[in-house]
């Protein structure tokens, strides 16, 4: 049995169904039952787990020879370090009543770091909590994501922009979508190594620009790119909703990304093939059919 946390998102629901296409018992966890319905459908068991419940967490990874977990942000929470210190201790407590042998563990690139890298460095401690038990982990550590396309697809739409918060939109970086670091995670649980690794998950380098021009054909339509200094990041995320002290994490983020500091440094390097053109299509019928 392998057991996977978020199986509402983005990475777990794509972890799950490629474990459940190998013919693999699948437990899926989700906060709301109710959402993860179709997961019955398909075979998979799903248990009402919030992963700040270390007992529910252990109760559900107990007997199991995997586990896929991973740390949701919640930049409303109006302490990070508390809201993520807090999850952290739940799961890597969890992992240790269970005694599952091996964990996959959704983290990033930058995660080496211990500071300096804004919600990321709550990554590093989930690693460093995970690899304090007794199980194997595997952290993967995808990049940018391609799916990040879907915050500028309102303004895109509505404004033909296409903001960048970085010094340049002409700067290349890999761009994975997440079904493909589903598939990592689902390979990793299904073959586990012998001992913790870091395994860094790269797809196709694109630029931001390239990013907006076939976002403008998906859309019909031309987008001007708009790149946002440095000094206006926390005024950019404030005015997209975020509060101040989320908007300043991010920003630390962004700011980190721009000095390189969320480069692969893992163990090994994964790399996906899932095109850019294909994520953004899929997204844009998405949203249009809703």
């Amino acid at each position: 049995m392998y057991v996977v946390a978020g199986a509402t998102g983005r990475v777990g629901s794509a972890a799950a169904a490629a474990l459940l296409a190998a013919g693999a018992p699948v437990r899926v966890l989700a906060r709301d039952p109710a959402r993860a319905q179709g997961w019955r459908d398909r075979g998979a068991q799903v248990h009402a787990v919030d992963l700040r419940d270390r007992d529910a967490l252990a109760a559900a990874a107990r007997g199991a020879e995997g586990l896929f977990v991973l740390l949701p942000f919640d930049l409303t929470a109006p302490d990070l370090d508390a809201y993520a210190a807090a999850l952290t201790a739940a799961v890597a407590g969890a992992v240790r009543d269970s005694a599952v042998p091996h964990v996959v563990v959704l983290s990033s690139g930058g995660a080496d770091l211990p500071a300096g890298t804004g919600p990321i460095a709550a990554l590093h401690h989930l690693e460093r909590a995970l690899g304090a038990t007794d199980a194997v982990v595997t952290a993967v550590r995808p990049g940018h994501f391609q799916e990040k396309v879907a915050d500028v697809l309102d303004v895109a739409r509505g404004a033909g922009v296409y903001p960048v918060l970085a010094a340049s939109a002409d700067v290349p970086h890999p761009q994975v979508a997440t079904r493909d670091v589903g598939a990592v995670v689902a390979r990793a649980l299904l073959a586990p190594p012998a001992r913790s690794e870091a395994v860094d998950v790269l797809g196709p380098v694109v630029t931001e620009r390239a990013v907006a021009e076939v976002l403008g054909a998906a859309l019909g339509r031309p987008l001007e790119v708009v790149t946002v200094p440095e000094p206006g990041w926390p005024a950019a995320l404030a005015e997209a909703g975020l509060p101040p002290h989320a908007a300043a994490a991010l920003a630390e983020l962004y700011r980190a990304d721009e000095r390189g500091l969320l480069a692969p440094r893992g163990d090994r390097v994964v790399h996906a093939t899932t095109p850019v053109a294909e994520t953004v299509a899929r997204l844009v019928g998405a949203t249009a059919a809703v």
